[in-house]
Order: C-alpha cells, then structure tokens, then sequence
C-alpha cells in the first residue's frame, strides 16, 4: 500500500477531490457514450430494416397495379370484337368500360404502327409506338413486360405501357395489345407519412428512369437514377449507405417481381436518428454540465476542509511551542474531535512537562542527599578499626538497601509508594529470612522522603536481625506492625494541628538471648538518630532477652502521602 502511495503527488486536498470527481464521472460518462454508442448501433440496424420493407411495401403495391394491367390485357385478348377483326366495335366497348379507369389500349402491329387507341377517337390517325424497343422486346420474348418510361406521342406525357403479345386468333387484329398509364397516376402508391422528415421514395423503370417519385428530394418523371448508386443495389432487397457526402444517405431497394421494376427509399440518416442524436447532444451538455458541479462542489468542499486543517495545524504549532490550547469550532464533527483531542493533549502535556519538571528536581534533591547519606555511611564507618572487605560489604548492603527505595520510588514517578510494598521490598533482600517475617497493619501511601528514611532504618533493623538477632536462627520471628495510636493531636511550629500519631513496631521472637550493645555502632545511629531526625517523632529501643523491640512514634502526617502535593523532607545523618 506504501508503495502504491508513492504514485500520488503532493497536492492540494481541492486537486485530490477534484480528481475524486473525474474519477468517478468521467467513467460513467464514458460508460453512458458506450450505451448511446450501442444505442446508435441499434438504431441504425432498425433503420436500415425499416427503410429496406417500406421500399418492399411500395414494391407490392406497384407489383398489384402491374398485375392489374396484365389482368386487364389478359380479358381484353379474349374479346370476341377482336377475334372477328371488329376493331371499331372492339375499340369502342374497350373505351366505355374503361373509362371510370386512367388506362388506355393500344393495339400495334409488328413495326411498331398503332391500329387504335382508345385515348382518342377511332377513326383518328394514328402514327407508330414511340417505344419501339419495348415492343421489339415484348415480342422476341413472348412475355408480358412493362415497358420503360417514355413520352408518349398521342398524351404528350410521361407514360408507360404492359404489353401483351396477341395469339394467332387475333393475329389480324394486330401484333400486340398495350395498355398504356400516365406515370404521374402512380403516385397514388407512394406516400411519405410514415418516412423520416426529409425522405423520400421513387419507383425505378428497368433502365434506371424514375417513374414516379415523392418526397423532400423527389425527381421528376423520366429522370435518370445516380448510376453509381443503382450499381450497388444487388440482391432482391436491401438497404446501402452513401458517406461520401455532406451528409450521410440511406437508401433501401426492393425488386418489383416478375417486372423489370424497382423501387427505392432514401433519405439523410440524421434525421432518421434525430431523436438518438438529441440525446446524443443531451447526454454531452449534461455530462459537461454535471462536471462543472461536481468540480466546483469539490472546490467548496476542499476549501471548507483546508479551513479546520489549518486550525488545527496551527494548534499543533503552538502545543509544539509549548502552549496550552482551546479546541476550535469548525462545521466538520471529526475536525472538532481531533481539535477536542489536541486541546486535551496540549493540557497532558504541559501537566506531564510540570511533572518532569517537579521529578527532575527531585531528582537533583534526592541525588543530594544520597550523596550525603552515603558520605555519612563511609565516615562512620571509617572511624572504625573495619577491615576493608568488612567495610566493603557494609557500604554495599546499606546502598543496595537505599537503590531498592529509589527504583520503588522511580515506578511510581516519585509519588509515593504503599506502606505494605516498603516492607516487602526491603524483606525481600533477605530472601532466606523474608517468610519469617510478619506484617499488621492498615496500608497507606508514603511520602517520597518517608519512604527513603523508612527504608533505610527497616534495612538496618533487618541486617542486625539477620546478624544478631531473631533472623539469625531458623525459628526465629519478625513482626512489623503499626497503627494510629489515641486521638492525640501535634503541634507544628505555628501551634496548629498535624493529625493524628501513628506508632510503628518492629518487635523479634525467638531468637538469641538479646544484650544491651555496649557501644553505639552505625546502625544504632540510623535507627535511633536518624529516624528521630527524619520523622519528628520518638524512637524507643527495647533490648529485651527475648527479643530486641523498636517503636517509633510518629506524627502520620509526616509519613502518609496528602491528597494535594507538599514538599519533602530530609534529615542529614
């Protein structure tokens, strides 16, 4: 993850959240134009399929007005007038029961000469076809065919024929029977209300001539198809694009069947897909729209976090110059919490620096007095005749005992150290003397000073036990005991009262018969003298045959820790 991080610049917190936005919009952005893509596609598949059966459907309805003149041409070659060689009487039935109708019959001889055609009178003259090709064509097949477009001499229009060849009953007659149409009458088949806006359609003669056609781009009759366009419409039906020009054209074609026909629908795709491309146009201004918010939301976002981050940065300057400092308001909960914790921080610290302040004088005083301590020990000692390896081990178990009270004293930050643990740590310097050793009394915190002087007379007071007295033997005992003694007040020097009195007990059993000493030694003086000094109290030393008796009467004020800090005491030997 480390390693990952290294990535990331430093920046600004705008320019991570900002980045936050485009990371997350931009790919649903890109995902929204993958789905307009697909979209697109989709229509684009649908149109081209529309436009290909609407070209079908007006291929049918083109295909049934064919076959409806074919229809006609088929009953009309039957007709009995023309059998006989009557045209006259055939002309004249042929033109009165199609006259509700916009058809027209033409018969023609071989070369292409009209018999008679029931768009004008009788007994008209008449000239030959002016489609000649398309008879030729009729009667080398034997087929009945539609001709291609062409203006028609007799109707001065656009027009096209579906010629029949006659049988040999009727050869007399003629050669063939047309049945002729104005091309402008097809437009009755083709209709744009269900194309796009701007599409049209158009009906295609065999040799690429538009018959008839509607719509925005609708060419007139007689006019010539794109070539180049007609050659890629192979197959019955389909749908081909032209991208080549300005804009973008499809065209769907079916082929008219039986005939020679085709029809065509064609128109610019875009606004085929207007609706698609709206969207299109929505989705980008949106996308563009809903970025700039996010982004200036960001920005506002950022700028209402580097707001609190500065508080709290500067409280964090200032608790490192060593003041204490009030939490800040901002508008973010997590930002109060940390300034929350910061004041309190703040506060710990400058109560821990207050502490080390008070521990590292303390310190200084203590290091004082245990230099005088031991100066005092060395001293009395060497008045003394002591051999070196005696005077060795004397300095040694004194100072082990002094190093005891301070490490206790160091555990609790020189607050003081319960009256039980005292005891305990200095009996446990005697191991195989401590189970011997028997403790009553109600447990109290010490003074710092107390616990030193304490003990330094409980080490001296085991040592000569250890030597001399009970702790000498095996079933010798030590009891250590204390309690307050009556309601007795004490004075101090300004006449008020100090509490109560404690009386302390170090009694043995069961040891050696006892002797009154016959000289003070180095331990007297540290368990008479110094803890008189030390403790403002009274020390009485009973050297009975039983066993050796210390009491100590003390004022519990000047042993027992207060509530509230007060300075320490001590008394130089």
């Amino acid at each position: 993850m480390a390693r990952f991080a290294r990535l990331f610049p430093t920046a600004p917190i705008g320019a991570y959240l900002i980045a936050l936005v485009v990371g997350v919009a931009l790919p649903l952005l890109v995902f929204g134009a993958f789905l307009m893509l697909q979209l697109e596609e989709h229509e684009r598949d649908m149109l081209s399929s529309n436009t290909a059966e609407d070209a079908q459907m007006i291929a049918r309805a083109v295909d049934r007005e064919l076959q409806d003149m074919a229809t006609t041409l088929r009953l009309l070659v039957s007709s009995p007038e023309l059998e006989s060689g009557d045209l006259r009487a055939f002309h004249e039935r042929t033109r009165s029961s199609l006259r509700s109708t916009k058809l027209f019959v033409i018969v023609a001889d071989r070369d292409g000469q009209l018999r008679l055609n029931t768009r004008v009178p009788f007994y008209t003259p008449l000239g030959k076809t002016a489609n000649m090709p398309a008879l030729e064509s009729m009667l080398r097949s034997g087929l009945t065919e539609a001709s291609s477009m062409f203006r028609g001499t007799t109707s001065g229009k656009w027009v096209f024929n579906v010629a029949m060849p006659l049988s040999e009953k009727t050869n007399a007659s003629g050669a063939a029977m047309i049945i002729t149409q104005d091309a402008e009458d097809l437009q009755k088949l083709l209709s744009v209300d269900g194309l796009p806006d701007g599409w049209s359609a158009a009906v295609l003669d065999g040799s690429g001539q538009v018959v008839t056609s509607v719509g925005a781009a609708k060419m007139a009759e007689g006019a010539r198809f794109p070539s180049e366009t007609l050659r890629l419409m192979t197959g019955f039906r389909g749908t081909i694009e032209d991208v080549d020009g300005a804009g973008k054209q499809m065209y769907g074609y079916a082929q008219i069947t039986g005939w020679a026909w085709k029809t065509v629908v064609w128109g610019p795709i875009a606004s085929a897909q207007e609706n698609i491309i709206s969207t299109w146009r929505q989705l980008v201004a949106g996308g563009i729209v809903f970025l700039a918010i996010a982004m200036v939301v960001a920005y506002l976002v950022a700028w209402q976090l580097r707001i609190p981050i500065r508080q709290i940065a500067d409280m964090a300057e200032r608790i490192g110059k060593g003041e204490i400092v009030s939490p800040v308001e901002t508008k973010i909960t997590e930002a109060n919490q940390i300034a929350v914790a910061l004041s309190n921080a703040s506060f710990d610290r400058s109560q821990a620096e207050d502490r080390i302040h008070l521990i590292l004088h303390e310190l200084v005083h203590r290091t004082k007095n245990i230099l005088t301590l031991v100066q005092a020990m060395m001293r009395q000692l060497a008045r003394k005749d002591t051999p070196m390896d005696e005077f060795q081990r004397a300095i040694s178990t004194r100072l082990q005992g002094l190093g005891k009270s301070i490490e206790a004293l160091a555990e609790e930050q020189w607050g003081g150290v319960p009256m039980h643990r005292v005891v305990e740590i200095h009996m446990s310097t005697f191991a195989e003397a401590a189970d011997r050793v028997q403790i009553q009394g109600e447990d109290f915190v010490l003074k710092a000073g107390a616990v030193q002087n304490l003990g330094l007379v409980l080490h001296e007071l085991a040592t000569n036990s250890v030597k001399y007295g009970a702790l000498s033997v095996p079933h010798g005992t030590v009891r250590i005991s204390w309690s307050d003694i009556a309601e007795e007040t004490v004075s101090d020097a300004d006449g008020e009262s100090s509490g109560v009195n404690l009386l302390l007990v170090w009694e043995e059993s069961g040891g050696p018969t006892v002797k009154p000493p016959t000289r003070t030694g180095f331990g007297t003086t540290i368990i008479k003298r110094h803890a008189t000094a030390a403790f403002s109290g009274t020390v009485d030393i009973d050297f009975r045959p039983g066993g050796l008796v210390w009491r100590m009467t003390v004022p519990r004020a000047n042993l027992e820790r207060p509530d509230a800090s007060e300075g320490l005491r001590d008394v130089p030997l």
